[in-house]
């Protein structure tokens, strides 16, 4: 049984993704929160598998709220999906490097919904590739291209291959097939990288990818 934890300042948003969630016959939502500071006390108090966390409440916003989460040690199995109103906000990349699973717009529909919980409850990250490189490409537009990390020279070449994969939003199947190589191999390979980067989830890994310029998209050089 996944257990979801509902955050958001709308009392009709949060009773829709309820009447949807409950009728999955894996899935509960174990608690509701109208806030931030709600959301995170509802975290440790019910330690759900997933929170689905607005990114705009009052008292303390769902990106503060998701750190919190995140870097709560007796939470550490707790995974975070953003919601948002809109498909790309000035919180979003805030909100994965803080540790989210991924984010949804909340007019998503309820397959989709249901589809995203039990994506992240396993641990992989919710971004698809056409928002993740709409995402990064934002991002990158108001940065410096950033060079990579001593961290990165423990990846082996195979494994930057299958990360900057992983950063285009491709799944362990769909890496398998495009590398000729079994799905359990990649699963050893993201496993590998998430560990040498001290990465939390996928999630984390894309925005690596992009931090440690394995995948460069068009950074400006001013």
């Amino acid at each position: 049984m996944i257990r979801v934890l509902l955050a958001d300042d709308q009392t009709l948003v949060r009773a829709g993704f309820r009447s949807i969630l409950n009728d999955e016959d894996d899935i509960e939502v174990v608690a509701e929160a109208a806030n931030g500071v709600e959301a995170v006390a509802k975290a440790r108090e019910t330690l759900p598998d997933v929170v689905l966390m607005d990114i705009r409440m009052p008292e303390l916003d769902g990106l503060e709220a998701t750190r919190r989460i995140i870097g709560d040690s007796r939470l550490d199995a707790v995974k975070v999906i953003i919601l948002t109103t809109f498909d790309l906000d000035d919180y979003v990349y805030g909100a994965l490097r803080a540790g989210a699973g991924g984010f949804l717009v909340k007019d998503t529909e309820p397959d989709e919904l249901i589809h995203a919980v039990r994506v992240v409850a396993r641990g992989d990250a919710l971004i698809s590739p056409s928002v993740t490189r709409r995402l990064i490409a934002e991002f990158a537009g108001r940065v410096k291209r950033p060079e990579p990390g001593p961290e990165f020279n423990a990846l082996t070449e195979r494994e930057r291959e299958v990360l900057a994969l992983v950063a285009g939003g491709l799944s362990n199947d769909e890496i398998a097939a495009k590398l000729v190589v079994s799905p359990a191999t990649v699963k050893t390979h993201v496993s590998r990288i998430m560990t040498k980067l001290r990465a939390r989830d996928r999630a984390q890994l894309v925005v690596l990818a992009y931090e440690g310029a394995i995948i460069t998209p068009g950074w400006l050089t001013s």
